[in-house]
């Protein structure tokens, strides 16, 4: 698999980024959270003046083996209409888009359908048709990881060539908190049943279900394959397609907006990867997915946003855009206490 060159954004502007910060005409850390998130974009982009231009939102698609087991209550043909929902603009990710700027790309890693009739709309990039069921092997291949890795590196790329600065990712994939949980219990040594919750509406039963067949998954994995990473042996194409992009957007000095518990939960196993990814991560939103709030504080980090959402497709991140934005136009429109003429009185 490839390797990425990802390091910690060099700390030696972050005295003049505080000094620029604690010159505007406002109380000393009056504005909160916006203040660390201009130093966190100033200090991934190198610059007391950082830019937004061109964001880009990328949905990848991918069906997953372990959905047979009804450890969801979609069906996986959600999967493929709702990306064909998407391709007509229909979708809460399409809307979201549209109202903050975004150039949406969707992008199918491995839909179990043939999207042909939409390669004017959705990107293909079709690994293979859905992950295998990890409940008895491994989801993929080393092979299609490394491809899926590939896949998202190089989706970013294509976006900084059209000038992109900041990125944000989301997914569709039925049943793709089953492997989210399962990264959260391995990565964090937590208790499996405190990383589970409803996913797209389980009942009660739907839950303890869930819960019984992920505890069997894993055991089978510890039992005859614990030197395979859990990335590949239980994630979705579009789970390791978004690690890619993540990985490479770090590489190449972008912030990179992160949605809630799948997107979180692919920020997790980058981290696994590449510690210093974290760095370049704006976690925007905390959904309504049991156990996120526990694996946002593994990774020692605090939403934008907690607006009850469980919709994925990147929703939460897109909603806290304005707010980031609100951060940058910050650091650069307010006026400072000496142009102002105003007494700096701290």
């Amino acid at each position: 698999m490839r390797k990425f060159s990802i390091e910690k954004p060099d700390q030696g502007l972050r005295n003049s980024i505080q000094e620029k910060i604690d010159n505007l005409n406002k109380p000393k850390g009056s504005l909160g959270m916006l203040e660390d998130i201009a130093m966190q974009i100033c200090l991934i982009q190198q610059t007391l003046s950082p830019t937004l231009r061109h964001p880009y939102h990328l949905l990848l698609g991918g069906d997953h083996g372990i959905e047979r087991e009804r450890v969801s209550v979609s069906p996986r043909e959600v999967t493929w209409q709702q990306m064909i929902n998407f391709a007509h603009g229909g979708g809460g990710v399409n809307m979201f888009c549209r109202q903050h700027g975004f150039r949406l790309k969707l992008i199918d890693v491995g839909i179990d359908h043939d999207l042909s009739a939409y390669s004017d709309k959705i990107i293909d990039r079709k690994i293979a048709r859905g992950t295998k069921n990890f409940l008895h092997e491994p989801a993929m291949t080393d092979k299609e990881y490394a491809q899926a890795i590939d896949i998202g590196a190089s989706l970013v790329d294509d976006c900084i060539k059209d000038g992109c600065r900041i990125i944000s990712l989301g997914e569709m994939g039925i049943a793709n908190t089953s492997p989210s949980s399962i990264w959260m219990s391995l990565f964090g040594n937590i208790p499996l049943s405190e990383c589970i919750g409803a996913g797209a509406g389980l009942n009660d039963a739907g839950v303890r279900h869930k819960l019984s067949v992920l505890r069997q998954s894993v055991t089978h994995y510890r039992n005859t394959s614990p030197h395979i990473s859990p990335i590949p042996y239980f994630g979705g194409f579009e789970m390791a397609a978004a690690i890619g992009a993540m990985l490479r957007a770090a590489e190449r000095r972008l912030p990179i907006m992160v949605d809630g518990f799948i997107m979180s939960a692919c920020m997790l196993a980058a981290s696994q990867l590449y510690p210093a990814i974290l760095h370049y991560a704006i976690f925007c939103h905390c959904g309504d997915e049991n156990g996120h709030r526990k694996m946002l504080r593994l990774m020692n980090v605090r939403p934008i946003l907690n607006l009850g959402m469980r919709l994925g497709e990147g929703t939460g991140a897109l909603c806290a855009y304005p707010i980031i934005d609100s951060a940058v136009r910050m650091i650069n429109e307010m006026n400072t206490f000496d142009n102002a003429k105003i007494t700096k009185y701290f």
